[in-house]
């Protein structure tokens, strides 16, 4: 079977016909007649440049498909085809047609870091489209650093950075729960260009405060990543080269019925953040539908523990977990889940709960057999629930 290829579309119901993007495109892939704008999947190279032009959005779009659509098939639209089921390589499944980033690598990526969920990821229904790779390697976008302030307490085991990058007047359209690359300067051992990292972005969309066209990154220094150090080195006013958005998944409910369960560690917190502060911003008067259940080694090694415990019970219930505290036992986050089995028996059973799972591998497994232990004793079977959620784009898994 021919691989599935991802081809670039345009919306013809969306688009004005003003043909910015044809002007843009480098490579003449941009073609119209007297009906509509189209794209020539054989010239087209993924470079973006007709993205930024387009004055309605109607450029940004794309499918997985088994054979390119023709120029005269696009040029009959009146509006665009659904994305066509595909059978997956070998066995006759459902090959995966989640555009979560265009280039493979990235894309790869988030694949492993999703793989959690047990099954195909899906947005919730009511999310905001993403854009995605709206700035790749070849055309990144730039970044001045705003800010940079250590989170966790200056004794602590773990320095991990708050980081605001200013992107000026470009456009950056990125939502909560999804990543940037940033790749460091320089060359690898062979030689090579570092490959870019991904960071989950912790701002909502409209910026650190409402309106502000910048974007913050929660990164952890690591004493072999090279990244991730460059990153916590950045110092106010330095130039960083970012590509994306990637991710189309985890993403935010616009549904103001929509309860939130989020577990995180560390710097998993990063989307969380975010979320919390959208639906802070864009829903007030919502109370009692945010819950998170946050792991740490100990207080002064969780970031956001200052911000987070200002924020009020009634919006974002808190459940803290601390490993290594002293005078305490230790404690992980599937043991706070087991201390709130009756509510989140109750949760898991209601279809207005989304639950969103981020931060490091490890944790996966205790998560899990703690959904099963509380789904038991509830008489209800965690698999059967879960795949379900998954299936409706309300169970997300983010993890590395």
């Amino acid at each position: 079977m021919t691989k599935p290829i991802k081809q670039h579309l345009i919306d013809p119901e969306i688009c004005i016909r003003c043909y910015t993007c044809e002007e843009a495109c480098p490579v003449d892939a941009i073609t119209h007649n007297d009906d509509n704008v189209v794209v020539d999947a054989s010239k087209c190279d993924f470079c973006m440049a007709c993205i930024a032009p387009c004055p309605t959005g109607s450029i940004d779009n794309w499918r997985v498909v088994a054979k390119a659509y023709s120029l005269e098939e696009q040029f009959e639209w009146l509006e665009l085809p659904e994305q066509e089921a595909l059978a997956g390589p070998g066995d006759g499944g459902e090959a995966d047609t989640t555009l979560e980033a265009l280039d493979d690598e990235v894309a790869a990526l988030l694949a492993e870091a999703h793989k959690g969920a047990g099954g195909k990821a899906k947005a919730p229904p009511s999310a905001s489209k993403p854009s995605i790779n709206l700035y790749n390697l070849g055309h990144p976008a730039e970044a001045v650093v705003q800010g940079n302030y250590r989170l966790t307490a200056e004794d602590a085991d773990s320095d991990v950075r708050h980081i605001i990058l200013d992107l000026g007047t470009q456009s950056f359209p990125v939502l909560e729960g999804q990543s940037v690359g940033i790749a460091p300067p320089g060359l690898d051992a062979q030689g090579k260009p570092f490959l870019p990292r991904l960071y989950s972005v912790s701002s909502p969309r409209d910026g650190e405060r409402p309106n502000t066209n910048n974007l913050s990154l929660t990164v952890k220094r690591e004493p072999h990543g090279v990244c991730s150090n460059y990153v916590c080195d950045l110092e106010r006013g330095d130039r960083v080269k970012l590509t994306g958005p990637f991710g189309s998944t985890f993403l935010l409910p616009n549904d103001p019925q929509a309860k939130l369960v989020m577990i995180c560690t560390g710097t998993g917190s990063a989307p969380f953040r975010g979320f919390t502060m959208r639906r802070q911003r864009t829903m007030p008067e919502i109370a009692g539908r945010m819950r998170l259940f946050f792991g740490a080694r100990t207080p002064d090694a969780l970031p956001y523990f200052g911000p987070l415990k200002k924020v009020p019970e009634a919006v974002l219930a808190k459940h803290f977990a601390f490993s290594r505290a002293e005078d305490a036992p230790k404690q992980y986050v599937q043991h706070r889940l087991l201390d709130e089995r009756e509510r989140l028996s109750a949760l898991i059973a209601d279809a207005d709960t989304h639950i969103y799972i981020c931060g490091l591998k490890a944790m996966e497994a205790g998560v899990e057999e703690a959904f099963e232990d509380i789904a038991r004793g509830a008489g209800l079977d965690w698999h059967t629930i879960r795949d379900g959620m998954r299936e409706a784009g309300r169970y997300h898994v983010e993890t590395y």
